[in-house]
């Protein structure tokens, strides 16, 4: 292995190129494998005024950056300033008051997002799990954008559920928040997965690196979650670009086909349907695929799924009226199936015995340390 120089800080061997492949990345970094693309120059170009106003992105984004890298026999794939964006239009920082992560997202000001954030991100009510709202500020180049800064937020199923009692609060906070949602007169329009986050931090005290989930902020070692149970990881509603507020006592139609549930039977640019319903067919449709079709132990969510996803809008009940329901229906389930293991029903039957023995066990652990105490 070649030498490293003098000053530079010794990291975790694996961090480190042999001297046969050393080479190749050396021509991948002059060839400008690494370099920022088109969309990532956007925050570069941001990076000043985003620091007077107290928010700092990554090195990789300040101004005239250069590889680290370079000189050395790092591994790119171990220096975090190699890391590229995902998501061009949302951007990662620090705010240094306090040292906070946030996301920085780039939106058109005069679009309803920005009113229908706002407006939620003004109140103060615990059935809110819409995103809040740290600040907006104006793009310094680009009179039609503004950038909105929000706290930072991982996707609400990575990690993994691994409880009952996790798709129970995932549940209690998803229905909570439609029904808030709707008693204010929104309609969100693309319930999706992938548009419901979730505050995280507790689940990973020492943190973790924003685009690469798995790995330490240095991005030098992968990291694991704490469990859920008993961390009161909150869930949020985010991306309001496709949602509508009406007035009071006003028809709630609307047109439109897009959307990320593709399911929903009613969407259309010509014929107007009810956006509170889609929504509703949205949550439902959530909720089966991504818990009940999978996994064993969560038959009590058909009383939800069923009613939900009826196939005409107008037999579909209320978010207001589904999260009675489920109140209702949360109040039958016995505690102990709340840290009962989210069993998949592609699961072996053997590896099912074994792996079902040992939540016993913790089961039964869990109760003599409560008894103890």
């Amino acid at each position: 292995m070649s030498t490293t120089p003098a000053k530079q800080k010794r990291l975790p061997v694996h961090a480190y190129l042999s001297d046969d492949v050393l080479p190749r990345y050396k021509k991948l970094t002059e060839e400008g494998f690494y370099n920022l693309v088109p969309k990532e120059l956007f925050w570069q170009a941001r990076y000043r005024e985003l620091k007077d106003h107290g928010y700092l992105l990554r090195p990789r984004y300040s101004p005239g950056w250069r590889p680290s890298w370079i000189g050395t026999n790092l591994d790119p794939t171990y220096c975090e300033d190699s890391i590229k964006l995902i998501d061009y239009q949302v951007m990662d920082a620090t705010r240094l008051s306090n040292r906070e992560l946030v996301a920085i997202k780039s939106f058109l000001r005069h679009g309803q997002e920005l009113q229908i954030a706002q407006f939620f991100s003004s109140i103060r009510d615990d059935a809110n799990h819409c995103v809040p709202i740290h600040e907006i500020l104006p793009d310094p180049f680009d009179p039609q954008l503004a950038l909105m800064v929000m706290p930072y937020l991982r996707p609400c199923n990575d990690p993994e559920f691994a409880t009952v009692g996790d798709v129970i609060e995932f549940v209690d906070q998803t229905l909570e928040g439609l029904a808030f949602m709707h008693k204010h007169n929104v309609a969100h329009r693309d319930v999706a997965v992938e548009n419901i986050m979730m505050d995280a931090t507790r689940l990973y005290p020492n943190g973790h690196h924003p685009i690469r989930l798995g790995y330490t902020p240095d991005t030098l070692y992968p990291v694991s979650a704490l469990p859920r149970a008993g961390r009161d990881v909150h869930y949020f509603y985010i991306d309001f670009g496709l949602a509508s507020q009406f007035q009071n006592g006003s028809s709630s139609l609307v047109v439109g086909d897009v959307g990320r549930e593709e399911e929903v039977p009613e969407l259309s640019d010509t014929v107007p349907y009810d956006a509170f319903k889609v929504d509703i067919f949205a949550l439902g449709k959530l909720y089966s695929r991504e818990f009940e079709q999978k996994y064993k132990n969560l038959e009590f969510l058909v009383s939800l799924i069923e009613p939900m996803t009826r196939q005409r809008p107008e037999q579909r009940p209320t978010a207001d009226y589904m999260l009675q329901v489920w109140e209702q229906k949360r109040a039958t389930i016995n505690e102990s199936l709340f840290r009962w293991r989210l069993a998949p029903k592609s699961e072996p039957a053997i590896e099912r015995v074994v792996n079902d023995t040992v939540a016993v066990a913790w089961e039964g652990i869990y109760h003599l340390t409560k008894f103890v105490r």
